[in-house]
């Protein structure tokens, strides 16, 4: 029976992890306190440099950690329950299966593993394979499959016992342009049927594209939380085409430069001046500036800087005030 769609599918509070080295010599705080809510139906990214905590915090809510404060809940129950990890699917990064058996056979050991029936085994294994793109290799013995093979196959084990909560760790590392697109589609379907996912990643470029929110960490804190587009779009400013610019043309002001090296003696060359700034007022006052100063306008349009952007905007200012 599912949980109602009113308990938060991931739940912590004061989260916090502290290993201490031979002798409790030194003490190293992995997490410090994470207060993190995941909503049902919600793809939400963990982002953060080497060291930032993520494993840590993913290795709790997996069970395979005990943290040293604090509490975690998965669909209302306790993380410390067996009860809360039997719906939840886990994709680690760097995943191996014996190479001598087929996909089929990999898939069932699993479910077996699982607790799961033999009808449901037989019936769903096949399913579970063809929907990871692998149908005409169900009985291929995994040794000969590709890094990408190998992650699709690791989707579908992660899905085997139907669940509602899935933690993805690189889930698209080693797959080609294609086969992320088609891991992509699938997350959505998953997060359509209402499953969470959490993903770790260092392709900012792939959680762009999928979550619906990203959790930044840095030092073993959550340092930002907040949508794609709400990260993002701190950079938001405007992007302008134009010609016949002068050299000595006094931009900084209006908190803009050019896109690329100084400006070119030449008058009839184009140049990309990014508008740093957002609003409609600073982009009038610009362009009233350059009109005023004989430059052809071609094109304005809305300049956002990317997520790794922002990502790294955020780690450089956190970082700096430690």
């Amino acid at each position: 029976m599912k949980a109602p769609m009113s308990i938060s599918a991931i739940t912590t509070e004061g989260l916090a992890k502290t290993y201490t080295s031979a002798f409790g010599r030194k003490q190293i705080h992995a997490l410090k306190g994470i207060d993190l809510n995941v909503a049902p139906g919600e793809i939400v990214g963990i982002l953060g440099p080497n060291g930032a905590g993520k494993t840590t915090l993913l290795k709790i809510l997996l069970g395979i950690v005990s943290p040293t404060a604090g509490s975690a809940t998965l669909m209302g129950r306790p993380i410390g329950e067996v009860a809360a990890r039997r719906k939840l699917g886990y994709l680690p990064e760097n995943h191996r299966f014996p190479p001598y058996l087929t996909a089929r056979q990999t898939l069932d050991v699993y479910g077996r593993l699982s607790h799961l029936d033999s009808d449901y085994r037989k019936l769903h294994i096949p399913r579970l394979v063809e929907e990871a793109g692998l149908a005409s290799w169900i009985d291929t013995r995994v040794g000969k499959f590709s890094k990408g093979m190998m992650q699709r196959l690791g989707l579908a084990q992660a899905l085997l016992n139907d669940p509602d909560i899935l933690v993805l760790d690189e889930p698209t590392d080693g797959v080609d342009p294609v086969g992320r697109r088609e891991i992509r589609d699938r997350l959505r379907d998953l997060r359509a049927k209402g499953k969470t996912i959490l993903i770790n990643s260092h392709l900012l470029t792939e959680i762009e594209l999928i979550c619906d929110r990203v959790a930044i960490m840095n030092f073993g804190e959550i340092v930002r939380t907040g949508s794609v587009l709400e990260i993002s779009s701190e950079g938001t400013g405007w992007r302008i085409q134009c010609r016949n610019v002068p050299v000595n043309l006094d931009l900084e002001a209006f908190h803009t430069h050019r896109e690329g090296s100084a400006l070119s003696v030449d008058a009839d060359a184009e140049h990309t001046l990014l508008l740093d700034v957002g609003v409609a007022e600073a982009l009038n006052a610009l362009i009233d500036h350059l009109r005023a100063h004989q430059v052809q306008i071609l094109s304005v349009e809305r300049h956002r800087r990317s997520l790794e952007a922002g990502f790294l905007d955020i780690i450089d200012q956190q970082t700096a005030k430690s």
